[in-house]
């Protein structure tokens, strides 16, 4: 019996990693000659980003679903665990203000966040449909505790955006899977004025919550990124200046090739564009509620449920930021991004996705085959 595929989800994420290249070339060469003397310094990078993420995006999809159910946990622990090294000054490496990159060989590095986002679903997954006989009166304070503490390890880093989509995903699982709504509303109860005080009393956030409202009070400081990243908007009108030719990679656009280089795109390639590589990451979701609803597993729909929130979140944010509609945050743009974690955890992500999807279809087709 032949494996099923959803080819359209695979030749379109195949697609934004070949659109994800072209994008930071465009967006880097610049910014790359100035600060590196090498215009293809960033680009080159993220080809073997990409390769990387195409071996572990066939490697995922691939792999029988079983060993995930089994060892699924496991791999959340070592993220975890890759987490808890970043605050040991000797491995990690200090960029804009907080330690959440780990030194690699021949001076590469990760950002093990974006692997614990990805794979937290498998964490919250276990807790939620699977027995725990030993553990039974202990299950949910266990839960709320060791979900807890990773929050406050990506709260000590700081990581902020990081914070809120692990958060939202647990409570988004907690909610498909009907957890008692004592514990749902408990947690909200608790964590709205917890966010309110983490924003006021740190001075950069609230900085950038002010900011947000009203640009133009510190149009030099910290409104200056999201003005610039909005005149990039208006000046890419219907149909775009041209891939290449967009200003405000030219050093007006703080991090172009990174977390604002949606804006570039917008730029170049105009609302035509954007719309067309937005309606690709709308394709993605809608596929990945396909794949929620068509999966019969229990632990397979929930960890589909976590990936499907953590990709749409960032899908979401990332826009929502360059546009304006959300106070600025340092959360890249699935594909398009500079970053090898982000593309390689992303790719793991979907492949987790693809597997579930394959699994689901093969399940089915059994079924017509036996006359069930």
């Amino acid at each position: 019996m032949n494996f099923q595929w959803n080819k359209g989800l695979i030749l379109t994420i195949l697609f934004l990693i070949g659109l994800g290249i072209v994008q930071v070339y465009s967006s880097s060469f610049i910014f790359a000659i100035e600060s590196r003397g090498d215009g293809l310094f960033f680009v080159r990078k993220q080809v073997v980003y990409a390769f990387i993420g195409l071996l572990v995006l066939i490697v995922t999809m691939r792999t029988p679903w079983h060993y995930f159910e089994k060892y699924g946990v496991l791999i959340w622990g070592l993220s975890i665990v890759a987490l808890v090294l970043t605050f040991i000054p000797s491995l990690s490496i200090k960029a804009g203000g907080a330690y959440r990159w780990l030194k690699m060989p021949l001076g590469q590095r990760i950002e093990p966040a974006e692997f614990v986002k990805y794979s937290f679903p498998f964490f919250m997954a276990f807790f939620l449909t699977k027995p725990l006989k030993p553990l039974n009166n202990f299950k949910w304070p266990l839960f709320f505790l060791m979900s807890g503490s990773v929050l406050l390890l990506l709260l000590k880093q700081p990581d902020f955006g990081s914070l809120v989509i692990c958060f939202i995903i647990l409570f988004s699982m907690a909610f498909c899977f009907e957890l008692n709504w004592k514990y749902i509303f408990g947690g909200v109860v608790a964590i709205v004025p917890a966010f309110y005080f983490l924003i006021v009393t740190v001075p950069y956030r609230y900085a950038r919550v002010i900011a947000f409202l009203d640009p133009w009070s510190d149009e030099d400081n910290k409104g200056f990124q999201i003005i610039q990243s909005m005149l990039s908007y208006y000046s890419g009108g219907v149909w775009g200046v041209g891939l290449g030719q967009g200003q405000g990679k030219l050093f007006f656009l703080p991090e172009a090739h990174t977390d604002f280089t949606l804006s570039v795109l917008a730029e170049e390639l105009g609302f035509v564009g954007l719309f067309f590589v937005l309606m690709l990451f709308g394709f993605i979701i809608f596929k990945g509620f396909q794949i929620i609803l068509h999966t019969q597993n229990r632990y397979a729909k929930a960890v589909a449920i976590g990936v499907v929130t953590c990709f749409s979140l960032s899908v979401i944010i990332n826009p929502g930021v360059t546009l304006g509609l959300f106070p600025t945050k340092g959360l890249s743009l699935p594909f398009l991004s500079y970053g090898g974690s982000s593309l390689v955890s992303t790719c793991f992500g979907l492949g987790i996705l693809l597997n579930i999807d394959r699994m689901s279809r093969n399940y089915e087709m059994k079924k017509n085959f036996l006359g069930l």
